[in-house]
């Protein structure tokens, strides 16, 4: 085992006067002490210190270079709570490493508040795209943010009103833990907050009106909610396609033959840690893919502008794979080799020459081969019948 090295740093806007014993005498001990302006400037060492350049990243080989000597990493509250402890964790062995958290933003908000924070979705909006939050505006639910800079709180208002929740509770915390800090309460349609402080946080309570369009919890999102040209997986049969993909916590999906994107985008929807990856060769499909993806709230959909199978080469091994357009011999081929050992796919076909085609992979591969039809009522005169959609064959099967 080796000895930690380097020690990461928790402080608050409270500044180097509330460390801890033991975290001081570690930042009078550094010969590099490497932190924010902000963070710098509270601290009162000789050290040699290094700002964060940007991106972080640039700093790293400056850091590694210390190994062996006494080093410190200052950061905003809990390192690893959305801090810089993920990123340092990934390139220095971990027994190498030493971290003295302070009161991360969302426990200060929280014990502001009064609310219970195992209770509340936990969200950054710095540093990431800010459309993340739209899959978490759940009637009543709360939600703790840390904010981009002092435009977010209004523009996070803004977002809500027009989503159809206006009468959503906004809290806005600025400088927490600090001489100056400030606490405001507002109405999301009625924000009119100004002077607030680049470093704050966000708390909502969400309020919805009852035909807001609040994302379910379950797949199936309706039609109408897509941009598309026609090329969409239809509402019923992307409910019964999502079932049979089976995300789970992290995994990766190909969308091959994407479309308008849905089966990706309530791929990711599924769990915030899935991730998915939609392979259009049309370009205007491409795009129509990218702003569905960013309306309803999973703006880090991977999308791939071009033909399978070439476009396939380089992509990131899924564990699940959707052909739901431009099935082919050779597409479904790349796709079967690509997947690892107990990977899922689903290909879903309604021409008979690509029904023909899934059917001898059935008979080849094994897995299952069904028939999908829906009907629904339409009117015929002063009566109503069912209006058969056009059928589906799906093949669905797991890789051993």
């Amino acid at each position: 085992m080796s000895a930690p090295w380097l020690s990461l740093i928790g402080l608050g806007e409270d500044g180097a006067d509330a460390l801890t014993p033991a975290a001081r005498a570690l930042v009078a001990q550094a010969s590099l002490i490497v932190g924010g302006a902000r963070h710098l400037a509270m601290i009162d060492a000789s050290a040699e210190r290094l700002q964060w350049p940007s991106p972080l990243t640039d700093a790293l080989p400056r850091i590694l270079a210390q190994r062996g000597r006494p080093t410190v990493v200052l950061a905003s509250g809990d390192p690893f709570f959305y801090g810089v402890g993920d990123l340092i964790a990934r390139h220095v062995a971990h027994d190498e490493i030493f971290c003295i958290p302070a009161p991360s933003a969302f426990a200060l908000a929280a014990a502001r508040l009064k609310w219970s924070q195992q209770d509340c979705a936990l969200l950054s909006l710095h540093g990431r795209a800010f459309e993340r939050v739209t899959s978490h505006l759940q009637p009543r639910a709360r939600i703790i943010a840390l904010s981009w800079d002092e435009t977010t709180p209004a523009r996070l208002a803004s977002h809500l009103a027009l989503r159809g929740m206006g009468a959503s509770r906004l809290y806005v915390l600025e400088r927490l833990g600090g001489p100056h800090e400030r606490l405001r309460r507002t109405r999301a349609d009625a924000f009119a907050l100004d002077d607030i402080a680049p470093l704050n946080t966000i708390g909502v309570e969400v309020e919805a009106d009852v035909d807001a369009p609040v994302i379910p919890l379950t797949p199936g999102l309706p039609d109408e909610w897509f941009e598309h040209d026609g090329q969409l997986t239809k509402r019923d049969i992307r409910a019964v396609t999502l079932s049979a993909l089976s995300p789970r916590k992290g995994e990766v999906l190909w969308d091959v033959g994407a479309g308008a994107g849905s089966i990706a985008i309530e791929w990711m929807l599924s769990d915030p840690a899935n991730r998915a990856i939609a392979i259009e060769r049309d370009s205007a499909r491409a795009a129509r893919i990218a702003r569905n993806a960013l309306v309803l709230g999973v703006p880090d959909l991977r999308v791939v502008h071009g033909e399978a199978p070439q476009a396939l080469g380089e992509l990131e091994t899924p564990q699940a794979i959707f052909i739901g357009g431009g099935a082919d011999d050779a597409t479904l081929d790349a796709a079967w080799s690509a997947l690892p050992r107990f990977g899922r796919i689903v290909v879903n076909a309604v021409t008979i020459e690509t029904q023909a085609l899934i059917t001898q992979a059935y008979r080849d591969k094994g897995g299952e081969l069904l028939h999908l039809q829906f009907a629904h009522a339409r009117p015929i005169g002063r009566y109503h019948a069912f209006d058969p959609a056009m059928a589906v064959m799906q093949w669905r099967a797991v890789k051993r």
